[in-house]
Order: C-alpha cells, then structure tokens, then sequence
C-alpha cells in the first residue's frame, strides 16, 4: 500500500512538503519516484508526469521543470519518501502520485517501471 499526503491549496511562491508511506518490509532496497498529473488535461496514466525519483542509495534524479526547486528524500525507518516543494507556481498544479518500483534497476523516470502507486494528492497553487 502506498499512500500520499500534504497537499494542499496554497499561494505561488509558496512551500509544501508531501509525504509517501509505503507499506512494505524492504523499503529501504526500493526507488520511488514522485508523479504528477492535472485530471482536467490529461487522464492517460502514461502520461502522467514524472517529478522525481530517489534510488535505494539516496541517489536521485528531478525533471527539469522542478530542478532546483524541489527536493526528494527519504527516511527508510519510517518506509517514508518526502518532495519538499519550495517556490510553488501555478502550473505546479496537480494531483501528485508516489509509485514504488520494486525491480531493483536504479531510478527511472517512466510510469511502466513503477509497481505499486498511490491515490495521489491534489496540490493547488494560486497566483
């Protein structure tokens, strides 16, 4: 079970910090990543958009769109992966999704690779 919290309504410029709790006894050797995608575009699950994902060793990678202005990190004794989201914008807006990938290949930015996912977590960002 993976389940997703801390979003919001805030204003742009703005912070929040979601949260990711997977149920699962080898957490710690698992990447997740961190998706998004706005219900009132797009509702093709392919083509939600990747964010960022953490690997089992801390390494990470973020797309451009958010580089430099979120963060991924995880917290292993709490099966916790966080997306602390400094200077929010308007297009930031979205139902945000943590997907757990279980296959032990590094970290990846494409939904396929992911196994278990999420309900997601609206954030909404004003301007």
């Amino acid at each position: 079970q993976v389940v997703e919290s801390g979003g919001g309504l805030v204003q742009s410029g703005t912070s929040l910090r979601l949260s990711c709790v997977a149920s699962a006894s080898s957490f710690e050797t698992y990447a997740v990543g961190w998706f998004r995608q706005d219900p009132e575009k797009e509702v093709d699950f392919i083509k939600r958009e990747f964010v960022a994902a953490i690997g089992w060793s801390g390494q990470y990678t973020y797309s451009d769109s958010v580089k430099g202005r979120f963060t991924i990190s995880r917290d292993n004794a709490k099966n916790t992966v966080y997306l602390q989201m400094d200077s929010l914008r308007p297009d930031d807006s979205a139902v945000y999704y943590c997907a757990v990938d279980v296959g032990g290949s590094g970290i990846h930015t494409t939904v396929h690779w992911y196994d278990y996912w999420g309900q997601g977590t609206q954030v909404t960002v004003s301007s």
